[in-house]
């Protein structure tokens, strides 16, 4: 092997190994998510300059479409929001709806869509754009089971966050977890309303999250709910049981942030 080929592969293996230092994370700033188990459980808050992982089961990608949605306007600081989307994303989970983003408290005008032609586009848009410190956050969004997103692909996006700032947040939808480098993985569920009055049914959104991997903390399971209002999450104020996964057979609840497509 010649000496260039040496010196890159030492290169290599040292940036690994900051990945997987725990100390590297633990240090950078972090965000409170405003539910205080949540917080903490992550040591403060959710980790800057990170790759987070969300996803969802069965027909659940609204839920966790909202909850991304309400953590990339926790991390982004008033900066702007970059979402990556493959292009047929629209015919399997409908489209973003920016009017739905300003329902939930988050400024549309800050938010720019990319559509990708194909998972290596995808891929490759987010690593530069996690590389660009004048965003705030990037939001890349996968579908289904895609081999191009390997070890090797999440470790290209840590270095990208950790050497600009930027946090990156991967939705992966109708997907099974992987080996990563990311800092948290969760599990994403619609969470019931409490009851209340027909003329009261429209309430703030809730989730149930589960925090499968956490880096420097413990893992748990908790109801959170968005508060639109202060654009922060909070404990559950009532009515504190997860709901089940909709019957196959139903069609999609109607949600503020996402639209069907024909």
């Amino acid at each position: 092997m010649s000496g260039a080929r040496m010196s890159a592969l030492a290169t290599l293996r040292g940036q690994i190994e900051r990945i997987e230092t725990a100390e590297v994370v633990h240090q950078r700033d972090r965000v409170a998510l405003g539910h205080g188990e949540v917080d903490s459980a992550l040591k403060g808050g959710l980790a800057r300059a990170a790759i987070h992982e969300v996803f969802c089961e069965g027909r659940q990608g609204a839920a966790a479409t909202g909850f991304v949605m309400g953590v990339a306007g926790r991390v982004t600081a008033r900066r702007p929001l970059l979402w990556v989307r493959q292009d047929f994303s629209e015919l399997e989970a409908g489209a973003l709806s920016m009017s739905g983003l300003a329902e939930l408290g988050l400024d549309p005008r800050r938010v720019v869509m990319v559509r990708a032609a194909d998972v290596e586009s995808a891929l490759r848009t987010s690593a530069d754009a996690l590389a660009c410190d004048a965003l705030g956050a990037v939001v890349l969004e996968l579908w289904g089971e895609t081999r191009q997103f390997d070890l090797v692909a999440s470790r290209k996006l840590t270095l990208a966050a950790q050497g600009s700032g930027v946090t990156g947040l991967l939705l992966r939808m109708a997907a099974q977890p992987l080996p990563s480098t990311a800092e948290t993985r969760w599990m994403l569920r619609a969470a019931h309303s409490p009851p209340g009055s027909m003329w009261s049914a429209w309430g703030a959104p809730r989730f149930d999250a589960e925090l499968l991997r956490n880096r420097h903390g413990p893992c748990g399971r908790w109801i959170m709910e968005w508060k639109c209002d202060e654009c922060q999450f909070s404990e559950s104020s009532a009515y504190p049981q997860p709901v089940a996964a909709a019957p196959a057979h139903r069609a999609d609840p109607a949600v503020p942030w996402q639209r069907r497509t024909a």
